[in-house]
């Protein structure tokens, strides 16, 4: 089975997209989620993020612990038995390049939104000052530099409809390249 990411900055609109792949039939995990298993107190998670978007010693510190408790469990989850009939399954990782893990898939997507909507909507979504979302986007590769590696790429920019369409093409690309490239485990 070809394993298959999706990557982007924070804000660009990763769940949205998650969700239009769910109702395509696309099973998705994503990093995230998986982080709020570990740490499933949204009070800690905030105190504990603020702690290190202001600390990048603190903060790499923590990725170190949970970084690898992340990469497990997506790897417990594509190497799954499914039938051949099965739906793709996408795994949503926004630091799959900061992290190192882009060589674990064999088709990525990434989908990306200029800064400037970014921040609006770690303000307007997320509750985030200007400062907080700046710190966040200084600590993740900018989406343009990931969309660069990437196979595919997603601009969502415009409509939530036109996300939807760009998901789509997406999902469909997927699906071909599964039919004619060899896979991260053939070759």
């Amino acid at each position: 089975m070809m394993r298959i990411a999706l990557t982007g900055g924070i804000a660009c609109g990763k769940s949205l997209a998650a969700k239009f792949m769910n109702e395509h039939g696309v099973e998705t995990l994503d990093a995230d989620d998986i982080v709020h298993e570990i740490i499933p107190d949204p009070a800690e998670r905030k105190r504990i993020a603020a702690e290190v978007f202001a600390n990048p010693e603190a903060r790499r510190a923590l990725e170190a612990r949970i970084h690898p408790l992340v990469r497990e469990r997506f790897a417990a989850w594509l190497a799954e038995e499914r039938p051949a009939s099965a739906p793709l399954r996408i795994a949503i990782i926004p630091l799959l390049y900061e992290t190192g893990w882009e060589r674990d898939f064999d088709f990525i997507g990434c989908i990306v939104s200029s800064r400037e909507e970014q921040i609006s909507r770690m303000v307007q979504t997320r509750g985030y000052s200007i400062a907080e979302a700046e710190g966040r986007l200084a600590a993740q590769m900018p989406p343009e530099e990931k969309a660069a590696r990437a196979d595919f790429v997603i601009s969502n920019g415009a409509s939530s409809e036109e996300l939807r369409r760009q998901v789509l093409l997406f999902i469909q690309e997927a699906q071909n390249r599964s039919k004619t490239l060899p896979t991260c485990k053939e070759e």
